[in-house]
């Protein structure tokens, strides 16, 4: 069955919502490369913004701006770009896009901003395009500009397994709505450099069923991998860890961002406080997990 989109207008705009894996679990290493995983992606409230402008040209024109812009090419590997041209193709038609990206999220910092940023551009393309594309078309397509973006479409909590083609809507008792800090120490970290470390060791599948579950059984499979590559993550978890009224602390993806749940927002933000006078030069939001 397929979507129904809200009706075509000239302008759009959409968040590309940072991802935060409160575990992950790698279980294999596939024949075709990739990995198999286990995770359970929540999101944050806040993100990348997207804006665009329809256009009839067939153009598509990224310009990148925010904190974190510097960081970015606005060519064709972008994965803005990349999200776009694949609609383009997939609709057959001259469509085109004014984009603008404005990037709050560090780069390569394993919380999925490039992903949810393709994500949040397919979802602006199709309002503004008034394309008609079935759930399972669009997550197809999205699985080929990435592992990651398939989840970063409806950005809700789910567990992800396989590559990521494999999703289902997960709800935790209690997780939604949960205060969330991610801090990062400022150093990019490469996603393939960090799974090639990965030590190949099976340790056991996801359970999820529930927040004290994911504390004591979960686990991220690359942090040891990413820990090596970049020391100072281990300082970042250090400090969370100290921090009182943190319950998870943990990394997310591949690194370098982690995070530290809170049962009291007071707490998180006491705790943001801390690590920003005493680290003034790391990456620090303060934020809550998205609920549906």
């Amino acid at each position: 069955m397929e979507t129904a989109p809200e009706p075509a207008t000239d302008t759009a705009a959409e968040t590309g919502y940072a991802k935060i894996n409160v575990a992950l679990h790698v279980r294999a290493r596939r024949d075709d490369g990739y990995h198999a995983l286990e995770s359970l992606f929540v999101f944050a409230e806040h993100g990348d913004g997207v804006q665009g402008v329809a256009t009839d040209d067939g153009a598509i024109d990224l310009t990148i701006d925010g904190p974190f812009a510097a960081g970015l090419d606005a060519g064709a590997d972008n994965l803005v770009m990349r999200a776009a041209r694949r609609l383009q193709g997939w609709i057959g038609e001259q469509r085109g896009a004014a984009i603008r990206l404005t990037k709050c999220l560090p780069v390569a910092s394993g919380i999925g901003g490039g992903s949810a940023d393709a994500a949040a551009t397919l979802r602006l393309l199709v309002r503004l395009w008034d394309v008609r594309i079935a759930p399972e078309e669009l997550a197809a397509l999205a699985l080929d500009i990435g592992s990651d973006v398939p989840a970063c479409i409806a950005s809700v909590t789910q567990m992800v397994a396989g590559r990521g083609e494999t999703l289902a809507r997960h709800a935790v008792e209690g997780l939604e709505g949960m205060p969330i800090l991610l801090v990062n120490p400022g150093v990019a970290v490469s996603t393939a450099r960090i799974f090639a470390g990965w030590d190949r060791v099976d340790r056991g599948p996801l359970n999820a069923g529930s927040i004290a579950a994911l504390r004591d059984e979960g686990r991220n499979d690359l942090q040891p991998a990413a820990l090596a590559a970049a020391p100072v993550i281990g300082d970042v978890l250090s400090m969370l860890r100290e921090q009182p009224g943190a319950s998870i602390v943990r990394m997310s993806g591949s690194g370098a961002t982690c995070f530290a749940l809170f049962d009291d927002p007071a707490m998180l933000g006491a705790a943001a406080r801390a690590l920003a006078t005493e680290r003034p030069d790391w990456w620090i939001m303060e934020t809550r997990i998205r609920s549906a």
